[in-house]
């Protein structure tokens, strides 16, 4: 039966009579046009901006238009004059000219405002492009026929399907502009400031048509890399459409909630991202379709080719057709190929910025109580964010490969078809057992992934809080203790990495043999069922297989890509699935006469606790009262602060808040950045208002003191400020905010007795008397100022009133004032009858003013920008990196085994091609079981060579895995505490997330595909020459063009990677301060504002890898486009050379090889450049390992005797310490002794230099100049465990350590049960733990959040007491209980380190008062140091001055009280 195509097809008149149809209408209408517009005469209103940018856009097409319309006329004229063609062939070619020329003189006058015709004229575009496709069709027919007449006919409609795809393009590429312009009006910027940068555009959002096919956008930036090395200014900012801020709104809206509750499943996740970037995975599905189908034009077409080479020639020109066919073909894959690529990886950025902001929102709405619990930890959303984010930007470049594969192989079978008729059938059931087979693995795979990233998890979770406290941990020298412990979690998660990578490469084998076992199943297939094999089908079968093993190779990384991305998206749906802080906890008065109320309120920080941490709360307070909390330890003041601000779950009860709250925290938090930005924290500069609050907070002082004053850096954790300056900050924070009610969680422990006072009075009594304050303080000295004194105790209010109603109405708050009042009676014993002292700014005056004397010396900031190498990656950081596995010794096994399987490989191709005849006519020369069984050995021992292969990349790949994690962390944690000092926590963590993910998973998968593409295309040049030996001539100007263009991309493509690199480390680093400051934040009502600051972090991020991504595309196209021209000339020499010099069969061949040359070639160049991109995160890791340590651990020549120190005598002469190079110097050459068996207390003014010599003491600061002897040994010649294990201290931040309750007094396992609880009972603890259920074993938290500050700090007692030095410093170690557990502590120390030298530095003036000696430092000197009663003596001492604010502060408020 005839096909009913048939008829057009054999008369293809039809199409020329339905184009000059078309051609007439499109005519006629634009007449109309013309005459309406003379009518109209209206001039365009859009201005000229919108002209000149219009025509500048329109010039490609106008270009294109006349080219169509000359080229119409020209083939016109040929028509007429030379091939006589018929007269509606020759009537419609003059039409189109006459179509075309009046095309372009109409669009050259066509601006904007004019919307119909140009929707008009897009319309007949795409009709004239279809038209084209079908006459292209028609001619391919009648070619197959034998019936075509002349090429010229193919060379029209060619040009006809180029042009019409150019200007359907241009016009799909219009209309997004146009949608893109009109969202970015519509849409607020993060601030006006950068509202005028998002009106920049950006090269890529104005590159013409032929620059966005070409990627010529990326040349300036590539060619700027070559002139010099880029920063991040020169790189262009992202598409505003492409920002995170944007991205994020367009997601959230996308995104399906479950009655209004966060119930979000990985679907409804996949789907709302899809939906925010639809447009870019659109596009790469397009282009990754055409790419697709284009591949397959040359396998359809090698039969035919290979009977050309043979003589069956059915048409003169038909091989140089067929030559210019592939070349088309080829084209189109190259540019697909890319766009497909480029496309893919800009929609993953922005689902990675998306995911990033999502994460983050939601970090900042959990409740502070839910990080308790398991799997919401810091590290752990740090993980999601570095890690799991990260893995979804990767998936772009794999998400379309499955139904790739489902295309790729149905056609690949319909091409088997066509070549071996039935015997192909049997590669169909061998495909599907190949993939059955890799099912068993691909579950392994995801059972592998999902516990790999849980033991990661682990990991990140112990490595982030240990960073977080390494400076406890050096002072206690339990470093290696606690690396051991994150060693031993690495070696969890190596475990699992070693099954993943093994379960990999199994993997990876199977399919890796799949092409040879479906091909011989295949061609076995014919043998049986006597189907004759003749050399061109056989061709076409293997290069359709050639073809087809591309994406089968990739198939496991695809598997692999997928289950990781199915794993992480599951544990993001999980978080975002979290409860988040209840946002009716507090109601939100607009107006009332009561600031605060609370009734019979009920909370509990742990849902499950029978008892809760807050009951039975009721109070009232009015407008611009101040409120006073007060109570022993752990008796639930802090919870009372954080139940006002909502962040404790209420079981029952109502808390109203009207106003603007301010909230100052007792652990102090402060932000990297400048004192200034600390301060503002968000709101405009006043500077009358700044400048009071400076003043009110006693700042102005330590900011002259300070390099840049308010302009210095902060470092991470506020970390070169002392403890009392960054409460201080603290307190200016909340006052610059002119909150209306006030919360201040014990803000004066931290600070000395002058600096207290002068901020009570100052801040709570001046600037804040028209505000509600409610304050929790140990200061009983405070209290009578107070408006309402609650007092609590076991989470209830016991006592409330003014101070004097409550003096006599109850035990708890007697027992408060008790202690402080034998405190003073303490006080009292030394100094009898002082006078007022002077006025805090009278004592400034008196201190030498020695900032100036360190003017001259060179400054700088504290925390230095992160490193950076310049240039390429060197060789040493191949050198080192390979050599951490075997010395490197596996490598050139590896590279023996490929180059085998690749003579193997072309070994049975050329067999196949050699035995099979190139006709029916011939006879082949071997029987069908015999080519069939020579086949399948080489092809079984090619599979060996794969397995083997694939089994020592994994090997090697995880040997040098493990060794660099190990080298890196080593030397991390002996690092000095300098370097934590200056490098802020993001940027190791990023180096042991982010760049360890790239060691573990991905480098030795990019090394293997180098040295496999690598020898893959010289086989492939092996055999081309072989069979035309002058391909030569254009492979040699090819491959130096590539090495050209290579290392003319490099430079560029280079510093994007490293820029990129070092711009997550700001990313991480907020991510995880946020997290440890988010009551704050959300106390301020700040989080659009943070949120905002992730997304510009996120969207700086994103800039660099998108011109990265760019960048290598750029490179990627050029390379195929030369790849390309090369394959082409090789077709024509080939083509070219005389009937008979060319075996049929060998050519067909190195075509069939040549098909993969320009992927290979370009796959090649690109891996090798994101190898040295990916190998920046070995060289920023090996920039670890090359850090500087601290001095030994132990020096066995001079190790101490085991009872040293036997006396406790410290003796200090010309002590000089600065804490960098470039910093002034803190301690000016202080020499004292501390006799031994005596108890020295230190005081001074906040800054003077108190902690520094401590830190000294310890060599966690070593000396610039001067000594310490311990008992006559000199510290800096024994070992650094040898010293602090000797030591003991109670720092000014108490920690604890995630873990349980006996691992945090004994982390090293030294104590038995007995003398643990014995150590609790000392330190107040014991009857604590003996009420919860697990005793010993009771859980402590993240950093401790489920214990009050407090309780912390009495843990912290309890470690010194089990570990009885001879030696004890306690640093503000009572700053943070009340004066009753003061003085219970004083007394402990008093009883079990009677014999033992301790140095004490407190603000508490009875904590120091019973000393045996003080020393009093002023700006890092020795002011005075004697006994107290002889400084006491001399009135004019400024310790007696400083006993006597104490003491008359303290009476006098005590007397008006009563």
């Amino acid at each position: 039966m005839e096909n009913p195509l048939d008829f057009l097809l054999i008369q293809p008149i039809y199409l020329p009579l339905l184009s000059l149809f078309l051609n007439l209408v499109l005519l006629l209408i634009l007449f109309g046009s013309w005459v309406y517009k003379k009518s109209a005469a209206c001039e365009n209103s859009d201005g000229f901006i919108a002209k000149r940018s219009t025509k500048m856009y329109n010039k490609l097409v106008v270009v294109s238009c006349v080219s169509l319309s000359v080229f119409y006329s020209v083939l016109s004229l040929l028509s007429c004059v030379r091939w006589h063609s018929n007269v509606w062939t020759l009537s419609d070619l003059l039409l189109a000219a006459l179509t075309w020329g009046t095309i372009s003189m109409y669009l050259r006058g066509l601006y904007t405002d004019e919307k119909k015709l140009p929707y008009l004229l897009r319309v007949w575009w795409i009709f004239y492009f279809l038209i084209s496709c079908y006459r292209l069709v028609v001619d391919f027919a009648l070619y197959k026929k034998q019936e075509l007449v002349s090429v010229h006919n193919i060379v029209s409609e060619l040009v006809g399907v180029c042009a019409g795809l150019f200007l359907c393009c241009s016009c799909l590429w219009k209309k997004g502009e146009e949608g893109e312009r009109t969202t970015l009006l519509e849409e607020p910027f993060l601030s006006e400031n950068e509202g005028c940068d998002d009106e920049v555009t950006t090269p890529f959002a104005k590159a013409g048509f032929l620059s966005l096919m070409s990627f010529s956008w990326m040349s300036p930036l590539v060619t700027l890399g070559n002139e010099k090395i880029i920063d991040s200014k020169d790189v262009p900012q992202v598409d505003s459409s492409d920002r995170a801020e944007n991205l994020f709104r367009v997601f959230r809206s996308k995104l399906e909630w479950d009655d209004g509750v966060r119930r979000i499943t990985t679907f409804k996740l996949v789907k709302a991202l899809f939906l925010s970037v639809w447009r870019d995975i659109l596009l790469s599905f397009l282009f990754a379709f055409a790419y697709t189908m284009s591949c397959y034009v040359a396998p359809y077409l090698m039969d035919s080719f290979v009977q050309y080479l043979n003589g069956q020639r059915q048409y003169k020109h038909q091989g140089y057709v067929l030559v210019t066919i592939f070349f088309v073909a080829k084209l189109v894959e190259c540019q697909t190929r890319r766009h497909w690529f480029f496309r893919g990886g800009k929609a993953g950025l922005g689902m990675k910025a998306v995911l990033v902001s999502m994460i983050y929102e939601k970090g900042l709405t959990l409740p502070c109580h839910s990080k308790q619990g398991q799997g919401q930890t810091s590290g752990e959303i740090i993980n999601l964010m570095a890690v799991d984010a990260d893995r979804l930007n990767a998936f772009t470049w794999f998400m379309h490969d499955p139904w790739i594969l489902v295309l790729q192989v149905s056609l690949a079978l319909w091409i088997l078809y066509k070549s071996l008729g039935l015997g192909s059938i049997a590669a169909f059931p061998a495909f599907i057992l190949v993939m059955l087979a890799n099912y068993p693995f691909a579950k392994l795979e995801d059972k592998f992934q999902s516990k790999l990233m849980k033991s990661k998890d682990n990991r990140m979770k112990k490595t982030s809080e240990v960073l977080l406290n390494m400076r406890i941990l050096k002072l206690q020298g339990w470093e290696m203790k606690f690396l051991s412990k994150i060693l031993d979690l690495r070696h969890v998660e190596a475990v699992w990495l070693k099954k993943f990578v093994y379960n990999s490469a199994a993997m990876s084998s199977v399919l890796w043999t799949a092409p040879s076992f479906i091909s011989a199943t295949a061609f076995g297939a014919c043998v049986l069922l006597k189907i004759p094999l003749e050399s061109g089908k056989i061709l076409a079968a293997l290069a359709t297989f050639r073809i087809l093993q591309s994406p089968i190779y990739k198939l496991p990384e695809t598997i692999s890509m997928f289950v990781q991305v199915k794993v992480s998206l599951g544990r993001i749906a999980s978080f975002l699935c979290l409860d988040d802080l209840e946002k009716d906890v507090v109601e939100r008065l607009t107006y009332s006469e009561m600031a605060l109320e609370v009734s019979n309120g009920c909370f509990s920080w742990d849902d499950s606790s029978p008892i809760p941490t807050l009951r039975e709360v009721s109070f009232e307070v009015s407008q611009g009262m101040n409120v006073a909390v007060c109570g022993t330890v752990g008796s639930g003041k802090s919870s009372l602060l954080s139940s006002i601000l909502g962040e404790v779950p209420n079981i029952s009860g109502t808390v109203k808040v009207f106003g603007r709250k301010a909230y100052v925290a007792q652990s102090p938090w402060i932000q990297s950045g400048k004192v200034e930005d600390n301060i503002l924290f968000g709101k405009p500069m006043e500077r009358e208002w700044y400048e009071r609050v400076l003043e009110a907070c006693c700042l102005n002082k330590d900011l002259e003191l300070l390099p840049f004053n308010d302009q210095t850096v902060i470092g991470e954790r506020g970390i070169n400020l002392s403890g009392g300056q960054k409460q201080r900050i603290q307190i200016a924070r909340a006052l610059y905010q002119n909150a209306d009610i006030y919360l201040f969680d014990d803000p004066f422990s931290a600070v000395d007795a002058h600096t207290g006072s002068h901020l009570f009075k100052e801040v709570i009594l001046r600037i804040l008397k028209d505000k509600t304050v409610i304050y929790v303080t140990h200061q009983v000295e405070f209290l009578p100022e107070a408006d309402l004194i609650l007092v609590m105790k076991d989470g209830k209010i016991t006592q409330a009133g003014r101070y004097n109603e409550i003096l006599d109405s109850g035990t708890d708050f007697m027992e408060l004032v008790g202690a402080h009042t034998d405190a003073l009676a303490t006080v009292d014993t030394y100094e009898q009858g002082c006078a007022s002292s002077e006025s805090t700014t009278n004592k400034e005056k008196e201190a030498p003013k020695l900032e100036k004397d360190s003017g001259n010396k060179p400054r700088g900031q504290l925390v230095q920008q992160e490193e950076r190498e310049k240039g390429k990656v060197g060789f040493t950081v191949y050198k080192k990196y390979i050599a951490l596995a075997y010395g490197g010794a596996v490598i050139p096994i590896i590279l023996l085994v490929q180059i085998l399987f690749q003579i193997l490989n072309i070994g049975s191709n050329y067999w196949m091609t050699w035995v099979t005849p190139v006709s029916k006519d011939v006879e082949p020369p071997v029987s069908g079981f015999t080519l069939i069984l020579v086949y399948v050995v080489l092809a079984i021992a090619s599979s060996l060579c794969i397995l083997v292969r694939a089994l020592l990349v994994s090997m090697t790949g995880f040997k040098m895995a493990t060794e660099l994690f190990t080298q890196m962390h080593l030397r991390v944690f002996r690092a000095s505490m300098s370097f934590f000092d200056v490098t802020p926590m993001g940027r190791i963590l990023n180096r042991a997330s982010t760049d360890q993910s790239v060691v573990d998973l991905r480098l030795p998968g990019q090394f293997a595909y180098v040295a496999i593409a690598a020898i893959n295309i010289l086989g492939i040049m092996g055999v081309m020459i072989q069979v035309a030996w002058q391909v030569l001539i254009i492979f040699i100007p090819v491959v130096a063009a590539s090495a050209w263009y290579r290392h003319y991309y490099i430079s560029a493509a280079r510093e994007l990677a490293r820029l990129a690199g070092i711009s997550r480390s700001p990313l991480v680093h907020h991510f995880s301060e946020t997290l440890s400051g988010v009551t704050t934040i959300r106390s301020f009502d700040q989080e659009p504002r943070f949120l905002g600051d992730i997304m510009k972090l996120s969207d700086c991020l994103s800039r660099l890898r998108f011109h990265s991504t760019g960048a290598m595309e750029w490179l990627c196209f050029r390379l195929e486009l030369l790849s390309t021209i090369a394959f082409a000339v090789s077709l024509v020499i080939v083509v070219s050379a005389p009937e008979g010099t060319v075996n049929p069969s060998f050519a067909g061949l190195a075509i069939t090889y040549a098909l993969n040359l320009n992927s290979l070639q370009s796959t090649l160049v690109w891996t090798l450049c994101d190898l040295e991109n990916k190998m920046i995160s070995v060289e920023r890791m090996l920039q670890y390992v090359d850090i500087p340590s601290e001095p030994s651990l132990v020096i066995e020549s001079t190790r101490p005797e085991k009872s040293w120190p036997s006396r406790g005598e410290i003796t200090i002469s010309n002590l000089q310490v600065r804490y960098g190079p470039h910093l002034p110097m803190v301690l000016h050459g202080l020499t004292c002794t501390f006799p031994g068996g005596l108890k020295t207390g230190i005081v001074g003014r906040t800054g003077c230099g108190k902690s520094t010599l401590i830190q000294t003491l310890f060599r966690i600061v070593e000396p610039t100049a001067g000594e310490i002897r311990i008992d006559g040994i000199d510290i800096l010649t024994i070992g650094l465990h040898d010293l602090r294990s000797r030591l003991s201290i109670i720092p000014q931040d108490p920690t604890m350590f995630e873990g349980t309750v006996r691992s945090n007094l004994d982390p090293l396992e030294e104590y038995s049960d007995d003398q643990i609880w014995e150590a609790l009972d000392k330190c107040q603890l014991g009857d604590e733990v003996r009420k919860k259920e697990l005793k010993l074993d009771s859980s402590v938290s993240e950093n401790g959040q489920n214990w009050s500050v407090g309780q912390r700090q009495l843990v912290c007692l309890g470690r010194v007491l089990l570990k009885r030095s001879k030696v004890l410093v306690l640093d503000e170690a009572t700053a943070s209980v009340d004066t009753a557990t003061d003085n219970l502590i004083q007394e402990t120390l008093r009883q079990h380190f009677r014999d033992c030298t301790v140095i004490t530095i407190a603000h508490r003036i009875s904590s120091v008062i019973d000393s045996d000696m003080v020393l009093l430092l002023d700006q890092g000197l020795i002011k005075e140091h004697d006994s107290p009663g002889r400084l006491l003596e001399d009135k004019s001492s400024s310790f007696s001055k400083l006993v006597a604010e104490y003491t008359t502060s303290s009476e006098s408020k005590f007397s008006r009280s009563c």
